[in-house]
């Protein structure tokens, strides 16, 4: 709240309309004053450079040659130009206003293709493939929210290659600190209208305070360049369709909120924007939300349908915008709201600070599926976090192989806003799961990913009828920048002691830009799925960018040996020897804060050097999947 003074006049409203068009972009202006009629205004308008460009007496255009674009995260520079708008008496400034914006297109490529109809977020003419995750309050109580705290964890998306936040509609509208912080980074941001999971009576009591509300906000948010769409509201087209709380009356009351009353006020507000009636939809209006072919979508199959992680590979979405799986927060975290008798699953602490119904019983479903049980609870921790980040692999993996047809992968979710155990890749205070560093290999602009064939993704079941196993691998490169790459692959069978079986592969690939390639595929009848599997990396100008390894059966029955790891400090790296392969090697401090260039990671025998790049290196402690 805040209380304005006014004496001569003052600025109530200002929109800036972007229009681009023969390499330059000319700026248009809707100014709201009110006050004196004798009262005259002076634009400004400062590019990143320092050279302004000046309105002249009574016009509202400003036309900017040679313009400096702004870009998403990963395809350009993010550069902002400021604008004043000054409300003058004679030569007096009564009052001001003042924006930074980015020069730039913003549009939803919605177009019929051979998959249906595109979903695609295009800017300046470049669709971009969607990389991040959802975003909720950083705290429960609000008050403690903090420009420092939100840089802090938008650094983190940064570290992990997101290009894009969605904020979630079951929320609220984040403060401006955000939207300037996105702006800087370069993150799309999908915005929700604060709707979401429910059904809402629109009386004309609440059709009057949700348009001043939606007024207000598409105000204050519209002329920031981070802003790639507006959503109607979270979950409730669908929930509707699928026939949660429906009577003819709310599904009235629906299709007027959301196809009638808010994307009015988004055309008054905020005519050059996006609007997207919920999330997920195919465009509204009831009309199949859950089509795969165009659209949206929301997956939970895989977590609270207890498929399989392979799962993900049936189902091509033209842009998942939420999917997610459980993890624990770390050791320390737990420590800050249990005491030591409640330090299990089963205890009533730690199942108050659960945010999934039945979400350790589902936790323990998986663990059975895929892992060998943990001795404790700090190795729970550490089997559902590897869990966790292995399940979104299949899904993103998967999805930026089949560019084009799919274009987003934002998962739930970013953060959370108590200590719990949730969807979340960053805990409540900070600390990094497995998960986000997943995010970050997966997220990679150019990223080696592995299609396989085995147990997991055939018949799991050690005592289904016998069957001949498909044991095979897919290689595929896929190339998020606008640049050709031309890399090295390499990848060999292994033994569970890092031996090479047969001989090391080589090719050298040239991958076109925005765009994959796959490398044919490779069948391994003799391979033993106990014993063996494919170690592959993606290497460029002699440096590994992107590697990692698969199996053909799951963890909990591969025959891993001692890798007898060992961890010591050189300077601001970490050195990891193995004796053997070694999965999902965790290196970890003594507050469980550390932050590196890359952990949870497989590695062969040998040596892998890891950057230190925030916390206290001095105690480490270093386990792999072969000590659960």
């Amino acid at each position: 709240m805040a209380l304005i003074g006014e004496e001569e006049g003052r600025i109530g409203d200002v929109l800036v309309r972007q229009f681009h068009e023969n390499g330059q972009v000319r700026l248009k202006f809707r100014i709201h004053t009110s006050g004196e009629a004798s009262l005259t205004c002076r634009i400004t308008v400062t590019d990143p450079d320092g050279k302004t460009f000046v309105c002249g007496e009574g016009q509202r255009e400003i036309l900017i040659e040679e313009p400096k674009l702004w870009w998403p995260r990963g395809f350009g520079r993010q550069d902002l130009y400021q604008v004043k708008v000054e409300l003058l008496s004679g030569c007096k400034v009564v009052d001001v206003w003042e924006k930074r914006i980015g020069l730039r297109t913003m549009k939803m490529r919605i177009r019929k293709d051979e998959w249906g109809e595109s979903f695609a977020h295009e800017v300046n003419g470049t669709a971009i493939f969607a990389m991040g995750a959802d975003y909720v309050p950083e705290d429960s109580l609000l008050s403690r929210r903090s420009r420092e705290r939100t840089k802090r964890l938008l650094e983190q998306c940064a570290r992990a290659n997101y290009n894009t936040i969605r904020v979630w509609g079951g929320a609220f509208y984040p403060d401006d600190w955000f939207y300037e912080l996105c702006d800087e980074y370069g993150f799309l941001v999908w915005q929700d209208f604060m709707f979401a999971c429910a059904t809402y009576r629109l009386t004309e009591e609440f059709e009057d305070n949700i348009s001043h509300e939606i007024e207000e906000n598409v105000r204050r948010i519209r002329h920031h360049a981070c802003l790639a769409l507006w959503c109607g509201n979270n979950e409730m087209e669908g929930m509707i369709y699928d026939g949660y709380g429906e009577t003819p009356l709310l599904r009235g009351d629906y299709t007027r909120m959301y196809s009638y009353v808010i994307p009015k006020i988004v055309k008054r507000e905020d005519p050059d924007a996006f609007y997207w009636p919920s999330s997920p939809s195919s465009g509204g209006d009831f009309d199949n939300p859950h089509d795969e072919t165009r659209g949206d979508a929301h997956y939970w199959q895989v977590w609270h349908g207890y498929q399989p992680f392979t799962d993900y590979r049936r189902h091509n979405f033209r842009y998942a915008s939420e999917f997610g799986f459980e993890s624990l927060p770390a050791m320390k975290t737990i420590e800050s709201f249990t005491e030591e008798h409640d330090r299990t699953v089963f205890s009533y602490v730690m199942e108050k600070h659960q945010r999934s119904e039945n979400g350790y019983a589902k936790m323990m479903v998986y663990l059975a599926q895929y892992l060998p049980y943990p001795r404790d609870l700090a190795y729970l921790v550490y089997a559902s976090q590897i869990m966790q980040g292995q399940a979104i692999r299949y899904g993103v993996e998967h999805w930026r192989r089949h560019r084009g047809q799919c274009m987003g992968a934002i998962v739930w979710q970013l953060n959370d806003c108590w200590p719990v155990a949730s969807w979340s890749s960053i805990d409540y205070f900070g600390r990094w799961k497995a998960l986000h560093y997943f995010e970050k290999r997966f997220f990679a602009p150019v990223m080696l990913s592995c299609c396989e064939e085995g147990l997991l993704s055939q018949n799991p079941n050690p005592n289904a009828r016998f069957y001949d196993v498909e044991k095979s691998i897919r290689l595929h490169v896929a190339n998020e920048t606008t640049e050709e790459q031309k890399v090295l692959l390499r990848w060999s069978l292994r033994d569970s002691s890092s031996g090479v079986i047969g001989e090391e592969k080589t090719a050298e690939v040239t991958v076109p830009p925005l765009d994959g390639l796959w490398l044919g595929k490779e069948e391994f009848p003799d391979a033993d799925y106990l014993e063996h599997h494919v170690f592959y990396e993606c290497l460029q100008n002699g440096v590994v960018i992107s590697e990692g390894s698969v199996l053909f059966s799951m963890p909990k029955f591969y025959n891993y040996r001692d890798p007898k790891l060992t961890v010591h400090r050189e300077g601001e790296e970490l050195v990891v020897h193995a004796e053997a392969y070694a999965a999902f090697v965790e290196l970890q401090n003594e507050n469980e804060d550390l932050i590196l260039s890359d952990n949870y990671f497989d590695m062969e025998a040998g040596e892998k050097r890891i950057r230190i790049l925030e916390g206290s290196a001095e105690t480490i402690t270093v386990r792999s999947v072969y000590d659960l």
